[in-house]
């Protein structure tokens, strides 16, 4: 901090310190990287779509995203039945709410069907899972090399030898290891998993294990950070479709799981699994048939174990096909769905975890055509969300278009309230400001023996905001003692 003086043997702790911006008095202060200080205040940030861009000018499907945190890139793999048959990925780069492509590349001779991306952080590549229709169908993975606007591969590896669907794949960063889930057609088509370890261009596999001895399907996986588990969200097709889900341990090249808890006691479908690094909760999305409604729920997991709160719903009526990324700037789980009650037109929605509920704000449609075939993910580097789709209005072309959730961001964070302001200060002038311990009174309508919490505005309350972060506790109706 640049302090410019301080007083410890006034009756007030009191410092000193250059001001960023107006500072009335009595205002909650935090103090800025560079060391200024600066009243606590938030900003409406206003969601937005930008302009839809083709990156596949063929009929596609199977279409999956992920980001690449190395590269800063956002790359989108598909299955090309325009043409060629062919597994493609492309590579887009965020700018604002634009978005560009480089050109497709090849990553499968054959159809590529069931397609899933995920980023291995460790071995920083991109890691595709697919049925290859070249080889009867077999589960098989890749691994991408993005450089530029490019993407290279290495051979591809078989995982499965033999009919292999509903393929998801998630990264786990406790092992760094890659967890492929999916239906395993030599064995009766039970949900099954894998874990695999990327070297280099290559990626080997351990020996998989049954999550759920039963057809599966839509399969779902995330990685649950708090809890170092993987988790995997499906409907379970003999137990009359229930929604449910797993906890995966990870040890070594091998996988463990927990009960398979359900979470839906109806007929679900369209299942979608996000972590959401906030709440440190998993928010899983689906059809709930039963409701007729788009629905979301928020899990929490305790060991192999995991327990849900009640369901929020997302939409009037049935929403279809729904997906789910979580936008860390935001703090918010984004879902894209198609919205039966609006002519199926494609749509995306923004949910806020509190505890173990999900409340949503208001839908946002991005494209105004029905819609069957999409994908989301979180560009970290522009704080953005990128929606990939099939554009049923366009001959199916591969598009992409890149959407601003809205959210209200503020300089608060748990750690940098420093105080009160002592007085008013004009912007690069000195400002009082009095810290822990030290008594401010220029306050008004407080409660004695009240503790107080610095709100995201600027203003304190008695309840606390997100970050939580204590401002004091009220000795009188106009003064309240700084937390020390």
């Amino acid at each position: 901090m640049r302090i410019i003086g301080n007083n410890p043997a006034a009756d007030n702790a009191e410092i000193t310190a250059v001001a960023s911006g107006t500072l009335p008095d009595g205002k909650p202060v935090i103090v800025n990287a560079d060391g200024t200080v600066s009243v606590v205040s938030s900003t409406t940030v206003t969601e937005s779509l930008g302009s839809a861009v083709v990156f596949e000018s063929v009929y596609i499907r199977y279409v999956s995203a992920t980001y690449d945190a190395n590269a800063q890139k956002v790359v989108i793999v598909y299955f090309d039945e325009g043409v060629s048959d062919y597994g493609r990925a492309v590579v887009g780069t965020v700018s604002g709410t634009s978005i560009s492509f480089g050109s497709p590349t090849v990553f499968e001779s054959a159809r590529a069907e069931f397609i899933s991306a995920t980023y291995d952080a460790n071995a920083q590549k991109v890691v595709i899972a697919y049925a290859d229709g070249g080889n009867s169908n077999y589960g098989t993975a890749i691994v991408g090399t993005v450089s530029g606007t490019s993407i290279s591969f290495g051979s591809a590896v078989v995982f499965e030898s033999a009919n292999s669907q509903y393929m998801s794949a998630t990264y786990d960063a406790n092992a760094q290891k890659l967890v492929i889930a999916y239906l395993d057609g030599s064995n009766s088509f039970y949900g099954t998993a894998i874990v695999g370890t990327v070297s280099g261009t290559s990626i080997s596999f351990g020996s998989s294990a049954v999550f759920e001895s039963a057809i599966v399907r839509d399969i779902s996986t995330t990685y649950d950070a708090s809890a170092q588990k993987v988790v995997i969200a499906y409907w379970n097709d003999p137990n009359l479709d229930y929604g449910t889900a797993v906890v995966g341990t990870v040890s070594g090249t091998s996988i463990s799981f927990g009960t398979p808890v359900v979470f839906n006691s109806g007929d679900t479908e369209d299942v979608s699994v996000v972590y959401d690094s906030n709440a440190q909760k998993v928010v899983i999305s689906y059809g709930d048939n039963g409701a007729g409604r788009g629905a979301a729920i928020v899990g929490t997991v305790s060991g192999t174990s995991i327990s849900f709160g009640s369901p929020g719903f997302f939409s009037v009526q049935y929403a279809l096909y729904p997906v789910a990324t979580y936008d860390a700037t935001a703090k918010k789980v984004v879902i894209a769905f198609s919205d039966y009650n609006n002519s199926y037109y494609g749509t995306v929605i923004s949910g806020t975890v509190s505890g173990t509920s999900i409340s949503f704000d208001s839908s946002t449609v991005f494209k105004s055509s029905s819609m069957n075939d999409f994908t989301l993910t979180y560009d970290a580097n522009a704080q953005k969300v990128v929606v990939a789709y099939k554009d049923g209005s366009n001959s199916n072309y591969g598009t992409g278009v890149v959407s601003q959730t809205g959210y209200v961001a503020t300089n608060l964070t748990s750690e940098n309230f420093i105080g009160f302001t002592d007085g008013a200060a004009a912007d690069t002038g000195t400002a009082k400001v009095q810290v822990g311990c030290g008594i401010n009174g220029a306050q008004s309508s407080l409660t004695a023996g009240q503790q107080y919490f610095v709100q995201t505005d600027g203003t304190i309350g008695t309840t606390a905001a997100d970050p939580s972060v204590i401002a004091g506790t009220a000795i009188s109706a106009t003064e309240i003692i700084v937390k020390g």
